[in-house]
């Protein structure tokens, strides 16, 4: 697939959006809550109206119980399987499930299969903020090595509050 560079996507000569078209493989990788995170569109390719993230995580990673307060997010599972808590209901979403969670709704979700793969989308823009503080850029396009230790909340709780999003609780569905 031909892509359009960054540089290309700001813009179309008309001033409207200039189209994106990224393929498979191609984004912004960076390691984030376990998982490989590529970016696909964000604020200033889009013009702040979304964010779209392509995640492969293992078994068990996942969000903290949070909220946001400024956008909307939305999962599409492309492999595998999510369980996802928003507004005190459990879904398990295997592969062809869609899941919205709506801006001031709390929510999270940890990965139930061995490994899944799913689309990540925030509607307006603005989470790749806390993916881009958060994480680290990946050195090759795969799942990070595991965790040898707990993460320090200290820098999570500070991007969150930066971005308008409250951090609720811990990973992991609440009982």
């Amino acid at each position: 697939m031909t892509s359009i560079s960054a540089a290309d996507t700001t813009t179309a000569p008309d001033g409207a959006l200039a189209p994106i078209a990224l393929g498979p493989g191609e984004g912004e990788h960076l390691w984030f809550f376990g998982g490989l995170t590529t970016i696909k569109a964000d604020g200033s390719t889009t013009g702040g109206r979304m964010m779209l993230t392509e995640q492969t995580a293992p078994r068990g990673s996942g969000s903290p119980l949070h909220v946001h307060h400024n956008e909307d997010e939305w999962f599409y599972v492309l492999e595998g399987e999510l369980t996802i808590w928003v507004a005190g209901q459990t879904v398990v979403a295997p592969a062809g499930s869609f899941v919205f969670g709506p801006r001031d709704v709390p929510h999270t979700f940890i990965v139930s299969s061995d490994e899944a793969r799913f689309l990540l989308v925030t509607q307006e823009a603005g989470f790749e903020g806390v993916v881009r503080t958060l994480g680290i850029p990946a050195p090759v396009a795969e799942i990070p090595p595991a965790p040898t230790a707990p993460p320090d909340m200290a820098p999570i709780l500070q991007a969150a509050a930066d971005h308008g999003l409250e951090i609720l609780g811990p990973p992991g569905i609440p009982a």
